[in-house]
C-alpha cells in the first residue's frame, strides 16, 4: 500500500509547521549573527581575542542543563558547536567585507 503524501492533511500541516519553525530559527540565527559581529568588532578595537573557549564551554554546559530533550546531549553539543565554529567565521566575513 503507498500513501500519497502531498495529499495527506496531517503531512501538510505538520510540514507548514516546520516551516514556521525554520523561518524562526533563520530570524534567530540572523539576530544572534548580528550580536556576534557587534561583539567581535567591540574585541577587535580593544585588542581582545575573538574565541574565548572558556566561554563557549560554559554556554555549551548551560545549554546541555536547560535542555529538556528529546534532543540528546550530544547532539546538542555538535549543533551549537558547529552554530558558534559558523557564526564565528561569518562575523569575520562580515568584518572584512568580502
Amino acid at each position: 500500500m503507498t500513501s500519497d503524501q502531498a495529499a495527506d492533511p496531517a503531512v501538510q500541516a505538520l510540514r507548514m509547521r516546520i516551516g514556521a519553525c525554520d523561518h524562526t530559527i533563520l530570524q534567530t540565527v540572523n539576530a544572534r549573527l548580528e550580536l556576534v559581529r557587534e561583539l567581535h568588532a567591540h574585541k577587535r578595537a580593544r585588542g581582545y581575542p575573538i574565541v574565548d573557549e572558556g566561554r563557549e564551554q560554559r554556554l555549551l554546559e548551560s545549554l546541555a542543563a536547560a535542555n529538556p530533550g528529546p534532543l540528546s546531549e550530544h547532539a546538542l553539543r555538535e549543533l551549537f558547536a558547529a552554530l558558534i565554529a559558523t557564526l564565528t567565521r561569518e562575523s569575520g566575513r562580515l568584518l572584512d567585507g568580502p
